[in-house]
This record gives C-alpha cells, structure tokens and sequence, in this order.
C-alpha cells in the first residue's frame, strides 16, 4: 500500500532540509543546496525566497565567476538575529549560561563556581534560574527571540528530557528543571546528559570519524559516555543514555563516588587516580573536586619516573580498557574520543587501554579501534547544547513557517 504525503508535512519537511543543508554547509549557494537535499532547483528556489523574506535566512557571499559562465552563485546563510539560544551546564562546582545566536555564534556567558555538594535544593534552583534570568536580562540579549533553553547535567536526565534524575555532583535528585524554567521564563527547555552532547557537538562537525557510529568518553572527575549509533544519539528508554562510568569493573572493589563499589569510574576518574597515586585505601571516602593543576602535576610525575603515579594511570587505563571490550563486543568497535582533562595524560592510560581492549571479545580488532583526544569538555559540551536547541527550533518552529516563525518574542525575565 502506497502511504502518500500531506502537502504540509511535505513542505515542512523540504524547509526542514534546506535549513539543515544551510546550517551544516556554512553559505552553500542554491545549486550546492540542490546537490545535497535532491529537490529540484525550483523548490530550492521557492524555499530559500520564503526563508529570506521570513527572516531565516539571507544573502551572503557571491562566488567568483571569472572563469565560468552565467550568473554568480550567491551563498545563503542563517539570519543571526532570527532567534537566539540559551545553554546551561550544572557540572562539578560549575554552573555556566551561554546565549548563542541563531548562526551558532556565542554573544554572552557567565559561569559562577558553586559548592554543589553542599548547597542546598532550593539554593541549587534558585542559581539555575538567577543564572539564566541575568543572560535574558543583559543587554545583548534583550530584544532577541529567545526561543531554547538547553540545560546540560552531569549525571542522568530522564528519556523525555525534563528533569535531572540523578548526579553525583549534588545529593539532590528528581529535579523538574525544565518546568521550573519554563514556568519562570515561557521558554521550552530540554534537559540533558552532558556527555551526550559532547556526542552531538562532535557530530556536528561533520568528518567521516564522528558520521555514523562514534562514542565520547568523559575522563574528569567523574567518568561518562556519549554514544551515536548509525548517526544517532543513543538515548535510553527511561533514561538519558549509558553510564559508563558506573559499569562495573571489579565486583566489591575500590569505593565509587555513587556510593557502590567496583566502578570503572573508582579506578579512572580523577579521584581515583589521585587516591590511588597518594596511596589512599580504595575504600577511603572519594575526594570532593580535585584542581586541575593537581591532576596535571600528577600526570608530568607519571611521566618522569615509575611508580605509584604511573601505577596509578595503568590501572585507570586497564578499567577504561575492559570497559570498552566489553561494549565493543555488543555493538561492534567504534571511534573514541576522550574528552576532559583526562584525556591531556591519555599517553599514560593508552598502553594499559588497548592491552586490556585486546584480552576481551570485543578486542578482536583492537588494532583497527582508533582514539582521538579533546581537552576542552565545557566547550564542547556547550556546543553540542546548542546544536541541540538551534536544530529544534529550525525543525519545529521555522521549518513550518507562518505564524510561528515569524512571532514576537516569549516572555521573558521571569518574576523579580
């Protein structure tokens, strides 16, 4: 039986394409936007003419012509000022707010350092409002259409995107922060897995490595995993995905920060390895934050000479290692990137790594799993917060035109 299409999903689905093949090419010219969606130059044509007139879109450069014929082939681009963005991420004592314009640009941020394990419930509400109230109120701000907030936890958000379920940043869990966003400002809020969107911010740019099937792996304080499968992000059924981190790795052994024991995370995370290089007893309460420099410090230690410190990294990289065999004898080897400070000592960790990743099923083809490294974990999970908000708005909101893309701004600012 052949299902046909309503003259209205079609249309939404051809501006959704073009959007998208404007948002990934950075300034195609209607011709390379043929290539890439299939439709006719005609409907490109058509689509990208209501876009401009509506605000989404809009002329940019013009390809040089000297050498060719016909007329030159001007580059289209997003509108910036059409809608703007706002993203949080709650981490560690960290609390950040971005506004990013609809081109992708950031135009504002602020990050203020928080006792997170201490503060109270209502405190910890009340910052993630103040926060997102004073980007809302500054002046680069006011007058644009806020139209996403994209709030980034670390630790579990649930499958539909509203409330942080559980953290090892706070004791504090099942907090509704999407609807308590939304009730404060009138603006749709998603919440969502910090390392998930390292996977989306990584996929977004675009290289074979990071196409179909790929994983992001926090190493920081605490130990995570984003994972895309067949160019999808894989989001659990009642939860925001995988915790990798909280796999076990030996059955009652070192304590964990989530309270259990035998974690790859209780052997790899930045608590771990420091406890382990100092000669802590595994089972000694896990350190609340550790600086940076501290881990840095540790790491040139490492590299000098053997012992405890490079002890320490072995054992880090032997959890990380059976943990990915393990997986990888699931889903199939994949591209890793490690991401966070971590991943500045992966020189350390990776010969343990792949030996351990080689001693299990899915190390059958250890040779051919490749890692990559990323530093910069707020970055990117910045980033990939707001490649999440701007392809809602661009797919839910602009892809349908009418009313919806061109309404007035939300409001916003909340109650004093």
């Amino acid at each position: 039986m052949t299902v046909g299409i309503r003259h209205d999903d079609l249309r939404r689905r051809n501006r959704a394409m073009v959007i998208s093949a404007v948002r990934r090419s950075k300034q195609p010219s209607r011709t390379e936007i043929t290539t890439i969606t299939g439709l006719s130059h005609s409907t490109i044509s058509a689509i990208s003419s209501d876009l401009i007139a509506e605000g989404v879109l809009m002329e940019g450069r013009s390809e040089s012509t000297a050498a060719k014929r016909g007329r030159p082939q001007v580059g289209l681009e997003l509108a910036a000022d059409a809608a703007a963005v706002i993203t949080v991420i709650l981490s560690l004592n960290l609390l950040t707010a971005t506004v990013t314009d609809y081109a992708g640009r950031v135009l504002a941020q602020d990050a203020r350092r928080l006792d997170t394990l201490t503060l109270p419930r209502e405190a910890l509400i009340e910052e993630c409002v103040t926060i997102v109230r004073q980007r809302l109120e500054d002046e680069t701000t006011i007058g644009r259409r806020v139209l996403r907030i994209a709030f980034a936890v670390q630790g579990t958000a649930d499958s539909h995107a509203r409330a942080m379920l559980w953290t090892p940043i706070t004791p504090h869990g099942n907090i509704p922060f999407a609807d308590i966003l939304e009730e404060a400002f009138g603006i749709p809020v998603i919440v969502e897995n910090d390392c998930n969107m390292m996977a989306v911010a990584l996929r977004w740019r675009g290289t074979d490595r990071y196409r179909d099937d790929f994983i992001a792996v926090l190493l920081s304080h605490g130990i995570g995993m984003g994972i895309v499968l067949n160019g999808e992000l894989f989001i659990g059924t009642h939860s925001s995905g995988g915790e990798f981190g909280h796999m076990i790795h030996r059955p009652k052994g070192a304590l964990c920060r989530c309270g259990r024991h035998g974690c790859v995370e209780a052997y790899a995370g930045n608590y771990a390895i420091w406890r382990s290089a100092n000669g802590i007893d595994e089972n000694a309460e896990p350190a609340a934050d550790i600086p940076d420099n501290e881990m840095q410090a540790l790491a040139d230690k490492a590299r000098m000479t053997a012992g405890p410190e490079r002890d320490a990294y072995r054992c880090a990289g032997e959890a990380l290692g059976y943990g990915l065999g393990s997986l990888f004898a699931v889903i199939d080897p994949a591209p890793v990137t490690f991401v966070g400070i971590g991943a500045t000592a992966f020189d350390l960790i990776e010969p343990a790594l792949r030996e351990a990743i080689a001693q299990t099923a899915g190390g059958q083809h250890s040779a051919s799993i490749s890692f990559d490294t990323e530093p910069n974990e707020q970055m990117l999970i910045r980033e990939g917060c707001a490649m999440r908000a701007l392809t809602f708005i661009d797919q839910e909101i602009f892809a349908l035109g009418g009313p919806m893309a061109t309404m007035p701004p939300p409001p916003q600012g909340g109650e004093g």
